[in-house]
């Protein structure tokens, strides 16, 4: 809603100058989808999962997602052709956040090293902001067999 409201002039404060700021150069005066499907992604990893592996989705996307965009974009240097235009430097801190957010929820090496290298392949794909969904849900899935 605050999305369309933007788009129709009307700024929110604090929420429309969030959502651009969050946003991609291409996105900035088009419909920006990121926030909505980082939304969807997270309602859908607490639909699905139990409370332990939609918490470790979900931190998979906030932290994970979130600091290989970071380290993408201010130390990403090494941007090999098989990652789409995305960094090395962003694929390790990703798998990095994600080992260390799901070791705090659960303790365990093996499921961590598991979420994170699964977050990490996911990450590293050309999804847009449909990694957005794809992250939660594919985590989700592949430690909800574990625990």
């Amino acid at each position: 809603m605050m999305e369309w409201l933007r788009l129709s002039g009307l700024k929110i404060p604090i929420i429309s100058s969030l959502t651009i700021n969050a946003s991609k150069t291409r996105d900035s005066r088009n419909f920006i989808m990121g926030p909505v499907t980082l939304g969807f992604g997270a309602l859908l990893a607490l639909l699905f999962f139990s409370p332990a592996v939609a918490s470790i989705a979900i931190y998979a996307l906030a932290f994970g997602d979130g600091f290989a965009s970071l380290a993408g974009k201010f130390l990403g240097k090494k941007r090999p052709v098989f990652l789409s235009g995305k960094s090395i430097e962003g694929s390790i801190t990703c798998f990095i956040a994600v080992y260390i957010s799901t070791f705090i929820v659960i303790g365990d090496f093996r499921i961590s090293i598991m979420a994170a290298s699964t977050a990490m392949i996911v990450e590293a794909m050309p999804l847009g902001d449909y990694d957005n969904l794809a992250i939660p849900v594919t985590v989700g899935l592949v430690i909800s067999q574990s625990i």
